[in-house]
């Protein structure tokens, strides 16, 4: 992947430094990387070597032990160097923008509801289709669902795929979304599938959240988000719902419990 147009890469703010969430992810994600690289080399049994093994994310661990921790640390441990270098390449490329766009604060809780619900989703289909003791680590799933946001807010831009191919974000994610799905039913695969397409799908959720609203931010158009507040206007709306229905449902019985019409 890689830029297409001049104008694009100025946009993405590729003057003016890292933005404060993407700089501490960056450091994040590669310290830790960096730390179990030496550690599995030099010490491979302390004490540290073991804390980061329990931060891998094993659905058995999570259900039967209550490690529910793992469903966020995983996202900072990777199975090598090619694996964190195009999660953090991602990450820079389609994170830069967008944090630019929402603030630090609700960059980051798009980012950790993806990877999170990502997470949740590696449990409960583990659990039901595959093997719950099979550890993932990763931040693919925050990763797919910074994808998923560029492509509906930002449908018709181009990149180039395999730093080769323009193709426009909105193709691009379909394209990756429907490989991610069919290689799901592939049991041999080593790549956690159902990670990619769980940030996909919570990124969109939280797109599309009820309290999800545009405002402008120095000029641009700017999603606002608030989960909590869109969760508890979804759980008032359905209470409504729920009355009204009642309500009806009762109006209708004293109807037909009513005698007839007298003219």
């Amino acid at each position: 992947m890689g830029m297409s147009t001049r104008t694009w890469a100025r946009s993405l703010g590729f003057s003016g430094g890292l933005p404060p969430a993407i700089k501490g992810l960056l450091f994040a994600n590669i310290g830790i990387f960096l730390l179990e690289y030496f550690l599995q080399r030099f010490a491979p049994g302390s004490l540290l070597m073991d804390l980061l093994r329990v931060c891998a994310l094993v659905p058995a661990d999570v259900v039967t032990r209550l490690f529910v921790w793992q469903i966020v640390t995983y996202m900072f441990l990777h199975a090598g160097i090619s694996h964190i270098l195009w999660n953090m390449l991602a990450l820079w490329m389609f994170g830069m923008e967008l944090e630019r766009l929402w603030g630090t604060r609700r960059f980051l809780q798009f980012y950790f509801f993806c990877g999170t619900g990502a997470g949740v989703c590696v449990v409960l289909l583990n659990y039901m289709f595959g093997d719950p003791r099979i550890p993932t680590v990763g931040s693919s799933g925050a990763i797919y669902g910074l994808l998923l946001a560029w492509a509906v807010l930002w449908p018709d831009r181009q990149i180039l795929f395999s730093f080769l191919i323009p193709i426009k974000v909105k193709y691009f994610v379909m394209i990756i979304g429907a490989i991610a799905f069919l290689n799901s039913f592939n049991a041999g695969s080593t790549v956690s599938d159902v990670a990619h397409l769980g940030g996909m799908l919570f990124g969109y959720v939280f797109l599309k959240l009820p309290n999800t609203r545009k405002t402008q931010n120095r000029g641009r158009a700017a999603v606002n988000f608030s989960v909590t507040g869109s969760l508890r206007d979804t759980y008032k709306t359905w209470k409504l719902n729920r009355a009204k229905k009642k309500f009806e449902v009762y109006m209708r019985k004293q109807k037909s419990d009513r005698g007839p019409w007298v003219n």
